[in-house]
C-alpha cells in the first residue's frame, strides 16, 4: 500500500503538508492546485486512508531550556511558550511539551510534525534538535550557521533607544546590571545587552566599566550587584537592568540605603514584565513582546511544514521603551 513518503516524493510536496492536505487540515495554506496534485497522485498510487481514532492532525513538540521551576520565575520565557500553546489551542494542534533538563527529551521529541525551541541551545544540542525534524524554529536563540529559522529581539536597537532616553534626561553615568545564561556547564552564552551597552558608551566616550556588573537574572542578584556599586562609594546616576527582576532587586537595594528612586537615581528594567507595575516607584522599562515572538515562531513552523523544502527564517522583533516612574531627569 503507498505510504505518505511515497505521495511526497511523487508530487513534490513535503510529508508534513501531504499528511494535512490528506487529512483535510483547516490550518494549511496551500494552494487548491497543490491539495488536487496531492490527491491526485494519491489516488494514482492506490493510497487508503486508514481509520484512527480523533487526533489531531499536527504534533508540534515544544522544547523549553528552563526547568519547570525557573520557567515560573522567569516570566519572559513563559510568555514565549504561552504565544505557542494558545496558537495551538485554537487550532487543534497536539503538544508534546518537554524541558531541556529531562533526561530523555530527545526521545520525548522523536515523533513529531515540527518543533519549536524556545531558548538557548548548544551546537551539539542544535545538530540533534534538527536531525529529528527540519521543520524546527528556535526563539531568543540566533542560528546562523545552521539552516533552521530564529527568531530574536532587536537587543541593538532596544539599548540604544534606553542609552539615548538617559541621555536625553542628562545621565551620562550609566551602570549596567546584566545577567549570565550558559549553554551547558562551561559555555556561557553573551548577552548582546551587555554588549551593545558597553559598544554603545565606548562611541561616546563614556566611563562604564566600574559599572559594569554580572549576575544572575533574579531579585536577589540585582540587589547585590546594586550593594556592591553603592559600597564602592562611585554611585552613577542611572542603571540600566538586563530584567525587570534584575531591576526590582536594585530600586530595593537602593531604598534600603536611603538612595531615592529616581531623584537620585533612575532605574530601567527589561521585558515589561507584570511586577513593573507593581514596584515602588513603577519600573520603567523596554517591552519585549515575547508573547508575540511565541505566536510568530508558530506561524513560521506551519508555513514552512507547507513547502517541499525548508526556508529557513531569521527575524529581529523590535522592542519598545516604556516609561513610568523609575527614571528622571540628573538633579
Amino acid at each position: 500500500m503507498a505510504r505518505i513518503k511515497d505521495i511526497a516524493e511523487k508530487s513534490g510536496v513535503s510529508v508534513s503538508a501531504v499528511s494535512r492536505i490528506l487529512n483535510n487540515d483547516p490550518t494549511l495554506s496551500a494552494s487548491l492546485e497543490t491539495k488536487r496534485k496531492v490527491m491526485k497522485v494519491a489516488k494514482k498510487l492506490g493510497y487508503k486512508k486508514i481509520p484512527k481514532a480523533s487526533k489531531a492532525l499536527f504534533k508540534l513538540g515544544i522544547l523549553q531550556w528552563f526547568s519547570p521551576k525557573q520557567e515560573m520565575e522567569d516570566s519572559y520565557y513563559l510568555d514565549i511558550r504561552r504565544g505557542v500553546e494558545d496558537f495551538c489551542l485554537k487550532n487543534s494542534v497536539e503538544i508534546v511539551r518537554t524541558f531541556k533538563t529531562d533526561v530523555n527529551y530527545l526521545e520525548q521529541l522523536e515523533s513529531v510534525d515540527g518543533l519549536i525551541c524556545i531558548g538557548k541551545f548548544s551546537d551539539i544540542e542544535i545538530k540533534e534538535l534538527i536531525e529529528i525534524t527540519d521543520n524546527i524554529v528556535f526563539l531568543d536563540m540566533p542560528v546562523k550557521n545552521y539552516l533552521a529559522s530564529s527568531i530574536t529581539m532587536d537587543f541593538k536597537k532596544a539599548v540604544y533607544d534606553v542609552m539615548e532616553y538617559f541621555e536625553e534626561l542628562g545621565h551620562k553615568q550609566v551602570a549596567f546590571l546584566g545577567g549570565m545564561e550558559y549553554l551547558d556547564e562551561n559555555t556561557e552564552f553573551e548577552d548582546d545587552r551587555k554588549r551593545y551597552y558597553c559598544e554603545f558608551c565606548e562611541s561616546r566616550g563614556y566611563e562604564y566599566e566600574k559599572w559594569l556588573k554580572t549576575g544572575m537574572y533574579s531579585v536577589d542578584s540585582g540587589y547585590e550587584m546594586m550593594e556592591e556599586i553603592i559600597k564602592s562609594g562611585d554611585l552613577p546616576t542611572g542603571v540600566f537592568a538586563a530584567s525587570d527582576q534584575i531591576a526590582i532587586g536594585a530600586i530595593k537595594a537602593l531604598g534600603d540605603y536611603k538612595i531615592n528612586v529616581p531623584e537620585r537615581v533612575s532605574v530601567m528594567g527589561f521585558d515589561d514584565s507584570d511586577i513593573c507595575r507593581y514596584s515602588t516607584p513603577e519600573l520603567a522599562t523596554v517591552h519585549a513582546p515575547a508573547y508575540e515572538m511565541g505566536q510568530y515562531g508558530v506561524n513560521i513552523l506551519f508555513a514552512n511544514s507547507n513547502l517541499s523544502r525548508n526556508a529557513p527564517i531569521r527575524i529581529k522583533m523590535a522592542c519598545k521603551l516604556v516609561n513610568r516612574k523609575s527614571c528622571g531627569k540628573v538633579k
